[in-house]
């Protein structure tokens, strides 16, 4: 049971701001994303069923490697940042190479922008 009074915020909560909550769509979105890329790129059932299951998996071993909240690996800002530009940017090419340039250049675009707030809110703090 926690102690914390109603109404009052617990300061060991961390602040979960609408960013927060973008950030975490694109990273299930550049997840799902690269998982669609292998399974409709390439021919079935190999090496379509390979990539299909293995690039969202390693984008989702390098995330928990690096950069989410409880990484096993404390980077700094800039090496987290890497990562996740390595992600995203290759969930945007798997949807340019599908020939949905759209869904690319959107997805690469609001990534992008979430990426940079939230780079600026990590160094400034």
């Amino acid at each position: 049971m926690s102690n914390a009074v109603p109404g009052e915020s617990d300061p060991n909560m961390p602040k979960v701001g609408p960013n927060d909550i973008l950030r975490f769509f694109l990273e299930l979105f550049a997840f799902v994303s690269l998982g669609i890329w292998g399974f409709l790129a390439f021919p079935l059932p190999w090496p379509g069923v390979l990539i299909g299951l293995g690039a969202p998996a390693l984008a989702i071993l390098l995330w928990a490697l690096f950069v989410s909240p409880k990484a096993v690996f404390r980077v700094d800002p800039f090496g987290k940042a890497l990562v996740e530009i390595a992600v995203f940017t290759a969930a945007a090419i798997g949807w340019w190479m599908l020939g949905q340039p759209i869904v690319a250049v959107v997805f690469a675009v609001v990534a992008a922008i979430s990426g940079i707030l939230n780079g600026r809110k990590q160094l400034a703090g």
